[in-house]
């Protein structure tokens, strides 16, 4: 965090090994968190899950700037901050992504947002450039889970998610109102 509160990176925490697939607790109320001990089924959480199943790239609004192309998902923003400082954002900064150093700005700032909203493309026709992240379950205090690496994400009832580098899962923490569940 900068002095004024602002996010500048991420802090790694302890790093616990696992293999296999795992159900990840969304209710809030287990004993065994992350993970999912059936206790949903006790307290009768219903956790309808509502969240596009379809690809990012049918839902992106494209921004051109001089020299980068920015493609926005905004409906799965997590608000985590790294898009934006007291100052400006990224919206703001592209107009000027000609200069090398806002342009690099650009890049840092979406390269560290968690949830994958934003994505960019340098050259006219060029692809989307996504840095390499390894595949990780993170569980960020007060906040959804993060999953990197493109690892496949399948919902309760079945329906996989896009496999992306960068997803998070909603899940109810403390007794925070939660705006939707994958």
């Amino acid at each position: 965090m900068s002095e004024f509160s602002e996010p500048l990176s991420w802090i790694r925490g302890e790093a616990l090994r696992f293999g296999g697939n795992y159900a990840l607790c969304r209710c809030g109320k287990c004993n065994k968190k992350p993970f999912c001990d059936d206790t949903h089924e006790e307290i009768g959480f219903e956790g309808t899950e509502a969240a596009d199943t379809g690809p990012i790239s049918d839902r992106w609004t494209t921004f051109d700037g001089p020299k980068i192309v920015i493609q926005d998902d905004h409906s799965i923003c997590m608000h985590s901050g790294f898009c934006g400082t007291r100052i400006t954002n990224i919206s703001k900064m592209q107009a000027n992504s000609d200069k090398s150093e806002v342009l690099a700005e650009i890049t840092a700032m979406i390269d560290r947002c968690p949830s994958g909203i934003l994505a960019y493309i340098l050259e006219p026709g060029g692809e989307i450039i996504e840095r390499d992240r390894p595949k990780e379950v993170a569980i960020i205090p007060d906040n959804p889970i993060w999953i990197t690496g493109g690892i496949p994400v399948e919902r309760s009832d079945g329906h996989p998610l896009e496999t992306r580098n960068r997803v998070y899962l909603w899940r109810v923490i403390k007794n925070a109102a939660v705006r939707r569940y994958l």
